[in-house]
């Protein structure tokens, strides 16, 4: 087994709360980068465009994270995470802002969320916090939106392909492309036999 891998968890100063810290904020980050790489393929009519009459367009989803984000990352560790302004309802009925106000959205929801993940402390991480009511301790929150979030943001990415269809640029391996990165890397399946 390669000891690279796990080197980095079985040095003696190694503190699991600021990893914990430190990979959820990593997580977000990806999951923003995604949503960015793909919001940034779109002209204005892709954040409009459904891939099926049921289905959330992109302003939707934009409208739903900005919402949830808010509602949950502000006053985190003070206020129930279901402000009682938020009207979920509204953010999934369509409307007419630009792509430039929705970008503004998607950015300052992210920037609640972030801002908020930079002032924990792994002292912060047992605390308990509500969302509707309904008791978490901060590690479980965080774990909470990152899945949810990732969830939403699957969609969009999804949505962004489809709408871009033979012009996407895709946002990892290409299809038919692992075997040539993982030799790039020096990851492939003969290096890995030699290990």
């Amino acid at each position: 087994m390669n000891g690279s891998v796990n080197s980095v968890n079985r040095e003696p100063n190694f503190d699991l709360a600021e990893h914990v810290l430190a990979q959820s904020r990593s997580d977000f980050q990806g999951l923003k980068k995604l949503g960015d790489k793909s919001l940034a393929q779109l002209p204005e009519a892709g954040f409009r465009w459904r891939p099926e009459p049921e289905s959330n367009n992109i302003a939707i989803i934009i409208n739903h994270l900005h919402g949830n984000m808010l509602s949950r990352w502000t006053d985190f560790l003070t206020t129930d995470g279901e402000k009682p302004g938020r009207n979920r309802d509204a953010e999934f009925e369509d409307d007419d802002a630009p792509s430039s106000e929705l970008l503004a959205k998607w950015e300052q929801g992210w920037a609640a969320l972030l801002g908020t993940l930079t002032t924990l402390t792994p002292d912060d991480l047992l605390r308990t916090v509500t969302i509707r009511g309904e008791a978490h301790t901060v590690v479980q929150a965080i774990h909470r939106q990152i899945s949810h979030y990732g969830y939403h943001v699957g969609q969009l990415v999804y949505a962004a392909k489809a709408y871009r269809s033979s012009a996407w640029q895709t946002l990892s391996i290409p299809k038919g492309g692992s075997n040539a990165f993982n030799a790039a890397k020096g990851t492939g399946t003969a290096e890995r036999h030699k290990s």
